[in-house]
């Protein structure tokens, strides 16, 4: 059987639960690998993945049968089939934070179900921990995003907007391997770049701007995640001694990451630190980077977490000043025992075009 939900259904008898629907299509892809619309029921029997006409083909050419998944279209599924799936099972675990409450009672409903129960991220904490697999696809997500930042520092010019510049950032992925982009590019100039999600604009790049570039690729279904800030032909002393900060707090965090680091402390390291330069760090230090951009665990003041070896997080300190610059540098990191690897390898001092 498949490796990965034998581990899920271990999981699954520690939190009491019988059966599980699986709705989330990043879990779903987690433990079959296929990219489809369906659901993935593990019953106390079979696991039976649902889904319809548009993808039983491509999803059977994957599902080998030592993996023991059984590929239902649901135009055959009848309603007695929905029934008995659950039959004897007590407790069913439901993706609550995933489906909606009327879909819930659907489900209910249609599966008879007896005792329907949040999974509370059941899956979601597995993904936490990467295996080599998916190590290697980040790594390669990571290292298209690389390419990606180098042509675009002999790619942008001054009068070319910030939209060019974020599809430029997508056709220069989907030339180059990946699947596209692992979340919508910012890109923000000038005064834009005080707003940490600024959507990029028909703004025009002017010399003397600063300009965030928060980006990534997505390989094989899994993400980078990398934000560099450059200036365009100039930059104040001022602005230069702010960004150098900036950068030797990312360092010092990084350095700080490995297996059982507590990611709780080092956030606060970094929040001290602006604090006494009468700054805030006004989002989370870093998050997990795999089938999503922003996964478990969160690195942040308001979370408790500990770091362990083959976690893949993102550092991103940011400061940000309203109407004027913000400054954000940001590296996807691999948890190793003794220390940390930055998967992202673009240089980072202080970068003028």
């Amino acid at each position: 059987m498949n490796s990965r939900i034998i581990a899920i259904r271990e999981k699954m008898k520690s939190y009491g639960i019988d059966g599980l629907i699986v709705t989330n299509q990043n879990n779903i892809r987690y433990l079959i690998d296929v990219e489809a619309e369906g659901t993935l029921l593990l019953t106390s029997k079979e696991n039976i993945f649902i889904t319809d006409a548009r993808y039983i083909e491509s999803v059977n050419n994957i599902i080998t049968i030592e993996d023991e998944i059984i590929v239902l279209d649901i135009i055959n599924v009848s309603e007695s089939d929905l029934i008995s799936f659950f039959a004897d099972c007590e407790k069913v675990g439901i993706e609550e934070d995933n489906i909606s409450y009327s879909k819930y009672k659907n489900f209910v409903r249609m599966f008879r179900l007896r005792d329907a129960v949040e999974t509370n991220g059941l899956i979601e904490k597995e993904r936490i921990i990467k295996d080599k697999y998916e190590i290697e696809k980040i790594r390669k997500a990571c290292e298209i995003t690389d390419s990606c930042y180098k042509h675009l520092l002999n790619y942008i010019k001054v009068g070319m907007t910030e939209k060019e510049i974020a599809f430029e950032i997508e056709r220069f992925f989907l030339e180059n391997g990946a699947d596209g982009l692992a979340f919508p590019s910012i890109v923000a100039s000038g005064e834009n770049s005080s707003k940490p999600h600024s959507v990029p604009s028909a703004r025009k790049i002017a010399r003397g701007d600063s300009i965030v570039i928060d980006f990534g690729a997505k390989y094989k279904g899994y993400c980078s995640d990398m934000t560099r800030t450059i200036f365009v032909g100039e930059v104040s002393d001022e602005i230069k001694e702010l960004y150098n900060f900036i950068l030797n707090c990312q360092k010092r965090a990084t350095n700080k990451m490995k297996n059982n680091a507590d990611a709780h402390e080092i956030t606060e390291s970094v929040e001290k630190e602006f604090n006494a330069r009468s700054y805030s760090l006004i989002h989370a230090l870093g998050h997990g980077v795999g089938l999503e951009v922003h996964e478990l665990p969160f690195l942040s003041i308001k979370r408790e977490s500990v770091l362990k070896e083959n976690m893949v997080v993102a550092n991103e300190p940011g400061i940000y000043i309203p109407g004027k610059i913000g400054i954000r540098i940001e590296d996807t990191i691999l948890i190793n025992v003794m220390t940390s690897e930055e998967l992202t390898k673009s240089d980072k001092n202080l970068t003028i075009i």
